[in-house]
């Protein structure tokens, strides 16, 4: 069974990862690559959560991801930018330089081109933190065109930063 990624699925999301933020007292902040800040977007269009939602970074380029969200060069010359290891290199980046207490990292290759046999299009890496834990990352392989990617992506990235309100 596909999970519904609807306008109407992500907001539920977005709410109740905020509901669960607010009582929790914990920030949230988003670092993003392929989704360009549709996670930050579905976040923010729920009234209120200044009280709740730091900032999203979008860090689309090599350079972007180095100096906003602390990627080493090394890093991303050795593994790529849709990697286990960059993306966790952004998620502890995006904590680091924020006051935030949950971060959530996302790159991957939405296409409809950039694939590759070792990374075809749907490749999306997921990383999620909490300030002072460990990162967890989880890569995912999903279907469709590049909205039907980048959609499932922030419904991932939404359940994932839920897994850490508690």
């Amino acid at each position: 069974m596909t999970p519904d990624t609807s306008d109407t699925a992500l907001r539920g999301l977005a709410e109740r990862l905020g509901e669960a933020a607010r009582i929790n007292h914990h920030m949230l902040v988003t670092a993003e690559s392929c989704t360009g800040g549709w996670i930050a977007k579905t976040l923010t269009d729920i009234a209120g959560s200044s009280a709740w939602f730091g900032c999203g970074i979008v860090a689309y380029s090599y350079e972007a991801k180095q100096s906003l969200l602390s990627v080493r060069p090394q890093t991303l010359e050795q593994y790529g930018a849709v990697s286990r290891e960059t993306v966790i290199e952004m998620v502890s980046g995006a904590l680091a330089n924020t006051g935030a207490t949950i971060a959530v990292a996302v790159t991957g290759i939405a296409g409809p081109g950039g694939g590759t046999d070792d990374k075809p299009v749907g490749t999306v890496w997921i990383a999620w933190k909490r300030r002072g834990g460990y990162p967890m990352a989880e890569v995912f392989h999903f279907d469709g065109d590049r909205e039907a990617v980048r959609r499932k992506t922030v419904a991932a990235a939404l359940h994932a930063m839920q897994s850490l309100t508690g």
